[in-house]
């Protein structure tokens, strides 16, 4: 992959004093536009309700859209990429005023919260749908450490596939992760040599699960998988870096480049440090189930209570609590405020309501420069002092928002 391009010049920003009179004036609870985002070496799904002629309205030439990233600050690692790609902007008056990157710049502490802002100055994480028509490469992301080296950082991610969204699951509904117990580095680095011969087969060497809409997966940095062809919602670490370690996909050769795009040029053509790029001990898991399958888990409300608020992200990486996320659902005709710990994003995927007073609508089908009323970011003095949900329509309004690192320690462990 070549080095990504600035395709167009940053413009002249808000100044931060109009920022925060707007967020001030907005309570705490931003509208935020959609952020479309596509991928050069994939087949979009075509399930996110983006409009069919607006599927490659970047240009074919960089793919279709097959993503939409919720409540970033994240740059899109894209080749030819505007400096905007991936960004989260706010609405106000009727358009998109300002990033949400710019946002938090400006207001600090009072939109992310004290903890988070202490020790990122950022909003270090984001969410998105990913949502393509088959598998893709059988891939990992680089840990904190590895990242570094080329200045990047690391990515932990997570999976949840919404019933809403997966009405059809496409060409391959399954996800190969880690690799079969018993599986040595030395069949890892024949892979590798292997690239230029066809398929490398390292898929043989993996096992795959079948994905059944409604569940989750946590996966740490350095663990392999093959995302399958549902709809995904990933909270995840705010980073786009990657190594690609399968060579051909349905058909399709995966450049070289795609497996060391985040990788230091002198090890380019190292095999060894690509396959000590793993985590062996992760990947050959003979548990691996067990230590990153993830259930929904009720933590308020209820059938008889007109509502339900679901953990459908949790777990820690490596210690550490660095995401989680909910599914929030109510019922027609109930009305119910929500406290939470810390600011998140959120996205409605079913129904129709207000959020604080605020239209809340789930979209039936969306142009790509369209402004939708189905994403927002919730400040963290919002989300404390309790954010109300009413639905107005005549169907379930189901929310899924997700968190920053630290907010929610009272979390569940996987394998509760």
């Amino acid at each position: 992959m070549a080095k990504k391009t600035t395709a167009s010049k940053t413009p002249e920003k808000t100044s931060p004093s109009i920022i925060r009179e707007t967020i001030a004036a907005s309570a705490g609870i931003l509208l935020l536009a959609p952020t479309w985002v596509p991928r050069a070496f994939l087949t979009p799904g075509r399930r996110l309700k983006l409009h069919s002629d607006d599927i490659y309205a970047y240009g074919a030439n960089r793919g279709g859209i097959d993503e939409r990233w919720f409540a970033s600050t994240t740059h899109a690692a894209n080749d030819g990429a505007d400096w905007d790609e991936g960004l989260s902007y706010v609405v106000n008056d009727g358009k998109k005023s300002f990033t949400l990157l710019d946002a938090i710049k400006a207001a600090k502490a009072d939109l992310i919260g004290p903890d988070i802002w202490a020790k990122y100055q950022r909003w270090p994480v984001y969410s998105k749908f990913f949502d393509n028509m088959g598998p893709i490469p059988h891939h990992m992301h680089q840990s904190a450490k590895q990242a570094a080296l080329v200045g990047q950082q690391g990515k932990p991610e997570s999976y949840y596939f919404p019933p809403q969204m997966n009405y059809i699951g496409n060409n391959f509904p399954y996800t190969f992760m880690g690799l079969e117990p018993g599986t040595q580095k030395s069949d890892v680095r024949r892979c590798l040599e292997n690239w230029n011969k066809g398929d490398n087969g390292i898929l043989d060497l993996s096992k795959a699960y079948r994905l059944k809409p409604g569940t989750g997966w946590l996966i740490p940095p350095c663990i392999l998988h093959a995302p399958g062809s549902l709809v995904t919602y990933e909270p995840q670490w705010g980073s786009d870096v990657f190594g690609m370690y399968q060579s051909m996909v349905e058909g399709r050769y995966v450049p070289w480049d795609l497996l060391v795009k985040d990788v230091p040029k002198k090890y380019h053509k190292d095999l060894d440090y690509l396959v000590e790029q793993l985590d062996w001990e992760g990947n050959v898991n003979p548990n691996f189930k067990d230590s990153h399958y993830l259930e929904p888990i009720t933590c308020a409300g209820g059938a008889d209570q007109g509502y339900e608020d679901k953990w459908i992200v949790y777990g820690k990486i490596d210690g550490e609590e660095l995401f989680t996320a909910k599914e929030l659902t109510v019922q027609p005709g109930t009305k119910i405020t929500i406290k939470d710990n810390g600011a998140y994003g959120l996205t409605a995927v079913q129904g129709s309501g207000t959020i604080n007073g605020k239209r809340l609508q789930t979209p039936l089908m969306i142009r790509f420069k369209q402004l939708t009323e189905d994403e927002y970011f919730v400040s963290h003095g919002s989300a404390k002092a309790g954010v109300t949900y009413d639905n107005t329509g005549d169907e379930p309004l189901v929310i899924l928002r997700y968190f920053g690192p630290g907010v929610n320690p009272q979390a569940p462990k996987i394998g509760k």
